[in-house]
Order: structure tokens, then C-alpha cells, then sequence
């Protein structure tokens, strides 16, 4: 059962906040650093009972991380504020990590862009689609989420990628998503899906280079099928010379 604790209750230099200033964050337990996200409690709950509800609820900040937004909510002491908190640090650190402008990856194949998309897929129990947003060489500017779908299906609309294109001045676009019935081979929905989105990225001037789709560790390339006409590499190629 868990324990009451007040902030109030610890010596002042044994608050998250103050051993953070002290210290340096990387002194601080997972418990200390969401509190410090987190901010501060509910009425009369200490911030770090919510933080260890956190912890316990999903097992890692992995765990967290991965939760979406509602699930964090659904969390005691959490509400909707403080997911948007959580889940706006976790893609902080996410930028973060990625690779600088100067190092930016280019995306010349198919396996290219598997890797990339291959963490953000993998074990999925839903249907994932994401984008990998790209500038007019091919380099990677970041990848975007664009929807969540079904067991069985993936309700996505042209407008929900080319938004984010059109936010990050994409010249290209790769989208990938996950099968989680471990059956990589593209549906009738995938290929009217990945027809659209090429049509709309031709009216926009954005062009859709591949549609991987991916089930455990097969992928499928909807342009290798000749749905989608090219190669990244041989249009990057083109580009370069």
C-alpha cells in the first residue's frame, strides 16, 4: 500500500528541487525526476506519491513513455494537465536525441527507413502509421506520428500526413506502418491508402517515395511492389548529380 508523503515532510535540502539544484538532475531517482515534471501534488497527496503511482502503473519511464496520454490520465493524482506535461518532456528528450541538422541521415533505401521506423513499430498490439518527413536530399528531418487504427484496420487521411509535411517543409515523405497480425503482405486498404496519399503528394508538390509496412522482422515495400513508382535512391541519385 502505497505510503503518504508530503514534500513538506523532507528536510528542505532533500526536496527533488532543491537536491536537482544541488546536485545535478542526473543525482536524482526516476521518483524525484517526474516529481520535478510532474511540478506538484493534489490536494493533500504529495507530488511523489504520484510519481511512484507512475512507476508503479507502467513498471519503467520506458513504460511511461510509451503510454499515450489518456493512459497517463487515468493515472490518480495525473488528470489531463500533467499528461500533457509528461508527454511534452518525453518528446523534448526525443528531439533531443535525434541527430543534429549537420548529421542529419539521408534516407536513400527501403532498409533505411525500416531502421527508423522499426523501434517506433515493433510489438505494437494496434496498427501505427508514422512518416518519415524528408528535405530535397533525402535527409531525415524528424518522424511523425500520424495515427492510431485498429487491430484490423487503419483509418488515415491524407491531410492528417501532409499536415505535418507542410509544418516541417517536407519535400518528401516515407510512411510506414505495422501489421500486428504478424502477416507483412499489403491489404486492399494499404494499397488505396498509399494511391491517395501519392496523388495528394502530387498535387502538393510533396512526393511519397515508399509505404513500408512491417510484421516482426519481415518488411514489405509498396514501391518495390510498383504501387509506388521509383526508388528513394535512384531519385536521390538524381537529385545529386
Amino acid at each position: 500500500m502505497l505510503r503518504t508523503l508530503t514534500v513538506r515532510d523532507l528536510p528542505a535540502s532533500e526536496r527533488p528541487r532543491e537536491r536537482l539544484h544541488r546536485l545535478g538532475a542526473e543525482a536524482l531517482s526516476e521518483q524525484e525526476l517526474l516529481a520535478c515534471v510532474l511540478g506538484h501534488g493534489i490536494a493533500r497527496e504529495s507530488v511523489l506519491l504520484s510519481a511512484q503511482r507512475l512507476l508503479q502503473r507502467f513498471g519503467t519511464l520506458r513504460g511511461i513513455a510509451e503510454a499515450s496520454a489518456e493512459q497517463l490520465s487515468g493515472v490518480h493524482g495525473i488528470g489531463p494537465a500533467k499528461a500533457a506535461q509528461l508527454k511534452a518532456a518525453i518528446e523534448l528528450a526525443r528531439r533531443v536525441a535525434m541527430p543534429s541538422t549537420v548529421q542529419r541521415p539521408v534516407v536513400e533505401s527501403p532498409e533505411a527507413a525500416a531502421a527508423f521506423v522499426r523501434p517506433h513499430l515493433i510489438d505494437k498490439q494496434k496498427e501505427h502509421v508514422v512518416a518519415l518527413l524528408l528535405d530535397a536530399r533525402h535527409r531525415l528531418i524528424r518522424m511523425s506520428p500520424i495515427a492510431v487504427g485498429t487491430l484490423s484496420a487503419s483509418l488515415v487521411h491524407p491531410r492528417e500526413l501532409f499536415k505535418e509535411a507542410i509544418a516541417a517543409s517536407a519535400a518528401a515523405v516515407i510512411v510506414a506502418h505495422n501489421h500486428p497480425s504478424g502477416d507483412p503482405a499489403p491489404s486492399d486498404h494499404d494499397v488505396r491508402l498509399t494511391r491517395r496519399l501519392v496523388e495528394a503528394g502530387a498535387v502538393l508538390g510533396i512526393e511519397v517515395l515508399d509505404h513500408l509496412i512491417l510484421a516482426g522482422s519481415q518488411v514489405v515495400s509498396l514501391k518495390a511492389a510498383g504501387i509506388v513508382n521509383g526508388h528513394p535512391s535512384q531519385r536521390g541519385s538524381r537529385r545529386r548529380r
